[in-house]
């Protein structure tokens, strides 16, 4: 059976590049980057070198890295972090009601440890009002965190225009980029950001690993506390292997990212022209044109979403209905209610994700059996045959 993978938001499979520049690390030169010795210092260096990779791929200086186990523990930083540390200035902080639960719960902690949390509600297609950004800060706001794209429907939020207005408030900004690095180009200056979380397994690097840009001079309390690892802002053992990993990854989009915006971009587009055309009654989820150029997000009315990705499964093609944290949660997507969908319409929802590996072929047998799923279980719908 033909097996096809169109989930790359929910991870990305290890480049081969990668796992060879990792291998060493396991055995060879396996040392702990805290030791004086030469295995110690080997494994710092590469460490180090993974650093400075990463902070001239985004536009910072590498003492504005922290390396953390992925993207949940960084928005957790940048939330806990800042809110511990300017809590005597203020309790107000600022999110949008389609971030991820690696935002919404750490924020949903805050106000239970008395913080205020505005949640800006967002357009149809999924996108932030700067307006409304503008009008919710108070001399109390200490933070506002924007994702940069949301993982379920690709919207791409105006990241830079929403900072000019925290810069000018004196607030510090937060961007969730863990759908964006590697896939666009990010720099941390242009988008007016003072914080920005990223996980490695989103852009062909391994899981376990990602980090958290703090830029200079802004102020966190420490998350995880013990050793003085990363400054002493972050104390583990270094987690040497996937550093590298995700060194790696960094460079190998750096060099791939012009030539995958388009090809993806062409697939996605190829995408939202022919499902409408093959498939009556589907709507398509997000910006049409302010969207990641690997991310397709369609409700599709009378079908629900858990049984069409088991019928697509059983002819090996692997999609979403959305965010692979709740994809197991028989609640609609809280991002699909916030653009104004209705429950029913919601839970029909399917998210098509494109990656380095997918390939015109993918796209025509996706294409092949996708309306013969959808038939199948419109078949058995009576909603769909009084409509």
């Amino acid at each position: 059976m033909k097996k096809v993978y169109l989930d790359y938001a929910a991870t990305t499979p290890v480049d081969p590049e990668v796992l060879d520049a990792m291998q060493p690390y396991f055995f060879d030169k396996f040392g702990n980057a805290s030791s004086l010795h030469a295995y110690g210092q080997e494994a710092k260096k590469a460490i180090e070198d993974s650093r400075k990779m990463l902070s001239e791929f985004i536009g910072a200086k590498p003492e504005e890295i922290v390396f953390t186990s992925g993207g949940t523990e960084s928005d957790n930083f940048a939330l806990l972090g800042t809110a511990y540390a300017l809590e005597k200035k203020g309790n107000h902080i600022i999110t949008s009601a389609i971030e991820h639960h690696a935002i919404t719960e750490p924020a949903k902690f805050l106000e239970k440890r008395g913080f205020k949390v505005t949640y800006l509600k967002v357009d149809k297609d999924g996108l932030v009002s700067p307006q409304d950004l503008q009008e919710a800060i108070t001399d109390k706001t200490i933070l506002v965190s924007i994702m940069q794209a949301n993982n379920e429907i690709g919207t791409l939020q105006p990241i830079a225009e929403l900072g000019k207005i925290t810069r000018g408030k004196g607030v510090y900004f937060h961007t969730d980029a863990v759908q964006t690095i590697g896939h666009i180009p990010v720099n941390v200056d242009e988008l007016n950001v003072d914080l920005l979380s990223l996980s490695a397994h989103k852009f062909y690097g391994p899981k376990g690993v990602g980090a958290l840009y703090i830029r200079k001079g802004s102020r966190l309390e420490t998350f995880m506390r013990g050793g003085d690892q990363e400054r002493g802002r972050r104390g583990s053992t270094y987690n040497t292997t996937g550093i590298v990993g995700l060194g790696k990854a960094v460079q190998l989009c750096q060099k791939n990212m012009s030539n995958e915006i388009k090809s993806q971009s062409a697939l996605r587009d190829r995408l939202i022209r022919e499902i409408p055309s093959l498939i009556p009654k589907v709507r398509l989820n997000g910006h049409s044109v302010k969207r990641l150029p690997n991310n397709v997000n369609f409700s599709i009315k009378y079908i629900e979403g858990e049984s069409m990705l088991l019928n697509l499964d059983l002819f090996g093609i692997a999609c979403s209905t959305g965010s692979a944290c709740t994809s197991s949660s028989l609640e609609a997507s809280h991002v699909l209610l916030a653009i104004g969908l209705d429950h029913e319409t919601a839970h029909g929802s399917l998210r098509i994700t494109l990656g380095r590996w997918t390939k015109e072929s993918d796209i025509d047998y996706f294409l092949e059996k996708l309306p013969q799923v959808v038939q199948k279980l419109r078949a058995m719908s009576p909603l769909y045959e009084k409509d």
